[in-house]
């Protein structure tokens, strides 16, 4: 129902003659629009509501909006999205329409009323062939010039410039303020007349129309979803259908080796989970200094492929947060990993966990991924590779403007409930929204420190979220541990199972969300 509120606006082929021009039922002939409203109606541009009318002086959002200028321009959606417009705004941030730091690309805001501003520039960009204007001529012209903000002038000093927009009758151009339906339908003809704008992108509109079909999201196992891939920013299977993981992940396995024992990953298994992420540290006497340690993943890895579950192989870097430091040692573990795995439809590497301290992405983190990524590609192609990225898995901004060119990649992003709120949940929208592949390989209940609370409606806010986005997770920890991140009680037995009379008030809400 959202989808068909949204692109009413949107073009239409046959529309009954009760909705045709002057037939709308809130649209007089005295009015302002009337001439351009019954024009763009008749050529098929725009259509109002079942009811008949046109809702001339609602705002136009967002989604709207950007939608409606890529089909004139004829771009087509790029991209797997939750929401009916995210493949049209991650086309528009492609093509350079407007940044990543601007509004739309946070999917909350999609259905939020559009500047006027920023929509001159996404108009400008899409159909002007260059921004001429003189400075001082046409700042002159809008009254309030100061509440323009810097990055807008090139966009809307030419639009004016080119007749196509301008001030209200005191001279404001009220760069801040929502954009009108009726007005959008001005602006946007004023442009399509300029520069000689005269087809849309027809099949696109009569698919936008069709009723939204609900998305079917695998879950399942190995089994049921063999070797997996990447579209646009969602995990498929291997027919290409939308699946998601969700699991647990181990703590360190050189502290809790009993925890991936064939009896807790089936029992993990049987509560409706289909990945387990093993945590091999690197340091704090992990890998580095005791490599032994790489055994007891091993057989980890196996008994989740034998319960038809997801692995995922994590190289754990944490205390040292640089992973150029061990590059060396990553690119020879990997390679040996492959080498076990690549027959394997259900092996997932995950390259380095939390990058930190002052290391940035393009500098340090990037090409320690090319180098790795390049290492396990020569032995197994098609694998799903994690990476991580500065800020303990959280820069997901440098990643959006400096990504990797491989396939089947997707970046991770860890959260603590008690730590990390709206504003994080954002961060990652935006991130899917410019066609990001996320994975949350790292969430807990608990605060960042593994301790304090169970932070249960902002965990319920994350999984809904999660939930909504099609985002696949592993949860931190499947272990004893004294902390409030841990699922299991001091005592529990995996071997007829796990009840919830075993799991930690965290591992209650984590193990019934599983399905």
């Amino acid at each position: 129902m959202k989808k068909f509120i949204c692109i009413t606006i949107l073009v239409v082929f046959i529309l009954t003659l009760g909705c045709m021009g002057a037939g709308f039922t809130d649209v007089s002939k005295g009015a302002w629009y009337y001439n351009t409203v019954v024009e763009m109606t008749d050529k098929g541009i725009l259509s109002g509501y079942k009811d008949g009318s046109f809702k001339p002086n609602d705002s136009i959002t967002s989604a709207e909006f950007t939608a409606i200028v890529c089909r004139i321009k004829g771009v087509e959606p790029t991209g797997s999205f939750s929401h009916w417009a995210g493949g049209y705004m991650a086309a528009a941030l492609n093509n350079g329409w407007y940044d990543y730091d601007e509004d739309p690309p946070t999917g909350e805001k999609f259905d939020k009323p559009i500047e006027r501003q920023l929509a001159v520039k996404i108009l400008m960009k899409a159909l002007a062939d260059d921004l001429t204007y003189d400075y001082n001529v046409e700042s002159a012209k809008i009254k309030d010039f100061s509440q323009l903000n810097g990055r807008y002038y090139d966009t809307v000093l030419a639009a004016y410039s080119a007749g196509i927009a301008g001030g209200d009758n005191n001279g404001n151009f009220n760069p801040l303020s929502p954009l009108t339906r009726a007005e959008a339908c001005t602006l946007i003809k004023k442009a399509m007349d300029k520069y000689k704008v005269t087809t849309v992108n027809t099949e696109s509109e009569k698919h936008a129309l069709e009723p939204e079909q609900p998305i079917t999201v695998r879950s399942g196992g190995v089994s049921e979803n063999g070797a997996l891939c990447v579209k646009g920013s969602q995990l498929c299977n291997e027919d290409g259908e939308p699946v998601v993981l969700r699991g647990m992940s181990s703590h360190g396995l050189q502290w809790f080796p009993q925890f991936v024992s064939n009896d807790y990953i089936k029992a993990v298994g049987d509560r409706g989970a289909n990945v387990m992420r093993f945590a091999m540290y690197t340091e704090q006497n992990g890998y580095i200094q005791d490599s032994s340690v790489k055994t007891t993943l091993i057989s980890g890895v196996d008994n989740a492929l034998a319960n038809d579950m997801y692995a995922i192989i994590d190289w754990h870097i944490l205390v040292d947060g640089n992973p150029l430091k061990h590059v060396d040692e990553a690119e020879l573990f990997f390679k040996e990993m492959a080498e076990r795995y690549k027959n394997s439809k259900g092996v997932i590497y995950e390259i380095c966990n939390e990058p930190n301290g002052s290391v940035i992405w393009s500098y340090e983190v990037k090409p320690y991924a090319e180098r790795i990524i390049s290492a396990i590609r020569k032995i197994d192609k098609d694998a799903i590779i994690l990476v991580g990225s500065p800020d303990w898995s959280k820069d997901l901004d440098n990643v959006s403007k400096d990504r990797l060119s491989y396939d089947n990649i997707m970046y991770t992003f860890h959260f603590y409930a008690g730590t990390h709120t709206q504003q994080y949940r954002d961060k990652v929208a935006g991130a899917i929204n410019a066609g990001i592949p996320v994975f949350i390989s790292e969430w807990g209940t608990s605060d960042a420190g593994g301790s304090g609370d169970v932070y249960v409606d902002e965990t319920r806010n994350w999984l809904k979220f999660m939930e909504e986005k099609n985002l696949s997770w592993c949860n931190w920890s499947l272990c004893d541990k004294d902390e409030t991140s841990a699922a299991l009680l001091s005592g529990s037995n995996a071997a007829d199972g796990l009840s919830d009379s075993e799991l930690s008030a965290s591992g209650k809400i984590v193990f019934n969300s599983f399905k």
